[in-house]
């Protein structure tokens, strides 16, 4: 998992970006895709842990705020911080959706939406496993 200490030795190139990504990793946080629904890895995890910017290493999403929506990709009810990720509009597919991305190296992330736990704000981030990796705390 690269974790990118100065955004300064952030990628600059795609090809830069496919050195360091898996495939797999590289079609969902780079050009935008999503893997299949309940095959990702962190779909039913639970452990606790940091959830992590595949791409840059990015502190994103607490295990705490982590819920079984059922949706078949891991789902939050709150990113780790307000200035961890952006938002952009994307109406690809025909629909009208919220993309989010990594805010410090602007990889796809997943989208959110408002269906999300009505006691932790409504909002669920419907995010790939193959964008993240987990830090298990010891």
């Amino acid at each position: 998992m690269p974790i990118i200490k100065d955004d300064k030795d952030l990628p600059k190139t795609e090809e830069e970006w496919k050195k360091i990504l898996t495939p797999e990793q590289y079609h969902v946080l780079r050009e935008g895709g999503t893997e299949r629904a309940f095959t990702g890895e962190y779909d039913k995890t639970f452990d606790d842990g940091m959830y992590r910017c595949a791409a840059c290493g990015a502190e994103l999403f607490d295990s705490n705020a982590k819920y079984d929506s059922g949706c078949g990709w891991p789902a939050f009810f709150a990113a780790a911080g307000g200035d961890r990720i952006k938002f952009l509009e994307d109406d690809s597919h025909g629909m009208k959706r919220i993309e989010v991305r990594c805010a410090r190296c602007n990889s796809h992330l997943g989208h959110i939406f408002d269906d999300g736990p009505k006691e932790h704000g409504g909002k669920r981030f419907c995010i790939n496993s193959a964008a993240l990796n987990l830090a298990r705390n010891p």
